[in-house]
């Protein structure tokens, strides 16, 4: 009888195919004329994030039958499912569609509602950072670690966008995030690839939807992080979007401490 362990690794080869056709696929249209829509949450969308989905929706399936999926671009199939596949074909549209190589795809499998597989492929960067449970990160097939960074003051800071936060919650990411040795922004998922391979010590974020952070799960935990939501609650499927990683437990204590409760509305 297979091992949870040795199925885990099975599914891990598969993604890296679902990544490798699906970065191939977007690269095509990387840095040329697109239509650009607006949804309904007011950010962008292109041919190529409905395009790549479909693809990664219909290998998934096409493998794991029985399996959910959660999508950005079409929906929810069956996420009751006790595996369910979550997928953001392009994080970071904006970055996309205005030429800068930071954007990538995400891929995470839950089981039960914790992710156990979860990965970054960054295709213009030819970067991939892979994290599965109970097993050391992995950036382009080399184990990968955190800083060890245990101090705010020495910390240096990642968030996209400013305008992500409310006004209370700014106030709060701006208080922890001047504390800190230095802030930056950007990045979308490839600041917590950036994390995991020790040159980022935090990311904090605010409106998050599930396919945009648990992918980040497995691979932030097995370089040795912590991410949770603001509360130091795990994420799951239906946290409210403000996500915190850091590279070590001490520096996570710290900021979770130091955050305040802001509220939406």
């Amino acid at each position: 009888m297979r091992s949870i362990a040795a199925d885990l690794q099975s599914v891990v080869q598969l993604a890296h195919s679902f990544a490798d056709t699906a970065g191939a696929m977007s690269m095509q249209w990387f840095r040329t004329r697109l239509d650009i829509d607006t949804k309904a949450d007011a950010s962008p969308v292109t041919i190529v994030d409905q395009e790549v989905e479909r693809l990664l929706r219909a290998s998934i399936g096409e493998h794991f039958p029985t399996h959910g999926i959660l999508g950005e671009e079409h929906g929810r199939d069956r996420i009751d499912a006790e595996y369910v596949w979550v997928v953001d074909p392009i994080d970071g549209t904006r970055s996309f569609i205005t030429g800068s190589p930071l954007w990538g795809t995400l891929l995470a499998l839950l089981r039960q509602g914790r992710p156990q597989v979860g990965m970054i492929d960054m295709p213009a960067l030819e970067e991939r950072w892979v994290g599965c449970a109970g097993q050391p990160t992995r950036f382009n097939g080399v184990d990968c670690h955190t800083s060890g960074c245990t101090r705010l003051d020495q910390a240096r800071v990642y968030a996209t966008s400013p305008d992500a936060f409310t006004a209370t919650e700014w106030a709060a990411f701006d208080a922890v995030s001047r504390a800190a040795q230095m802030r930056r922004f950007g990045g979308d998922c490839h600041s917590y690839g950036l994390l995991a391979s020790g040159h980022v010590d935090l990311v904090i974020e605010a409106e998050l939807q599930p396919y945009d952070y648990l992918a980040l799960v497995p691979i932030v935990e097995g370089a040795g992080g912590v991410i949770t939501d603001w509360r130091g609650k795990a994420l799951n499927i239906r946290s409210d979007g403000r996500v915190v990683a850091a590279a070590t437990p001490e520096l996570h204590h710290q900021v979770i401490s130091q955050l305040a409760e802001p509220h939406r509305g």
